[in-house]
């Protein structure tokens, strides 16, 4: 696995686009990368959400972590010390922010997120759009208490929190006839459960919609189900940082990927 990301990685730096955004010929990509991308989140949102982290990093209880995706490449037992999670699971600081930058641009109303885990990556949607609701699901009992605390520790009431497999509590954001502006797949590293839960969303999903799925790198099988993606009749815009890719469904548009620093 670390060979494969290693090899990938190496491609993705000598392919993708400057950071800044020089060279991209696209208005909206160019206006995404050098005004969303680089914009300057709320310090005290970023004290706030990494002071949770540090403190999970130092909390030495062991749970029972049963894991619904395809497990973890560092953590090898469902029994796991809470500080290992919170070392290994969570989004970076830098893409947390990213998602917040994203949220406040793209949430509206309604934020969907597969995958709360300890929930650093739910406190960073949420944040930065108070007036959407962020609807994150978590199939481990044991992880949905630790976020619903740390929900609370952070000051957050925007959040909406669902335990259990993803497709059995699923149904719960669907009945409700939402249009997500924001939606995040995390939590699920296979082709088939990721492709479907892509499916689910856009069968949701308007041309304003936004997807960031987590670790398409991650595996031959998550570059798989990327490339699928990539491909879907309605996707118009992709965008490639390597840790995540990130899907548009502008109408207008001629289609294009692009791979971008990060």
């Amino acid at each position: 696995m670390q060979i494969f990301s290693a090899a990938k990685y190496l491609k993705y730096i000598l392919l993708s686009g400057h950071k800044k955004g020089h060279g991209i010929h696209s208005p909206f990509v160019f206006d995404l990368v050098s005004r969303v991308f680089r914009n300057k989140i709320d310090h005290d949102i970023v004290l706030s959400i990494e002071k949770i982290r540090k403190k999970m990093i130092s909390d030495k209880r062991t749970i029972n972590v049963n894991d619904l995706g395809s497990g973890s490449a560092k953590m090898k037992t469902n029994l796991r010390k809470v500080s290992d999670i919170a070392r290994y699971s969570p989004v970076p600081e830098k893409y947390g922010v990213l998602l917040s930058n994203l949220a406040a641009e793209f949430g509206d109303q309604h934020i969907v997120e597969f995958g709360t885990s300890l929930g650093i990556s739910t406190m960073y949607l949420a944040s930065s759009c108070s007036a959407a609701t962020v609807y994150t699901m978590e199939g481990c009992p044991a992880l949905s208490d630790i976020a619903r605390t740390n929900f609370e520790r952070a000051g957050l009431n925007n959040i909406k929190l669902l335990t259990g497999d993803f497709d059995e509590v699923m149904p719960e954001i669907l009945d409700r006839n939402i249009k997500p502006g924001l939606v995040f797949i995390d939590g699920n590293h296979r082709k088939k459960p990721v492709l479907e839960y892509f499916k689910r969303m856009v069968e949701i999903s308007d041309n304003k919609t936004v997807i960031v799925i987590d670790d398409i790198h991650y595996s031959k099988e998550m570059e798989e189900a990327w490339t699928i993606i990539k491909d879907s009749e309605k996707v118009s815009v992709t965008i490639d940082l390597f840790r995540m890719g990130i899907v548009f469904f502008r109408e207008g548009m001629n289609h294009n990927d692009y791979i971008i620093r990060y």
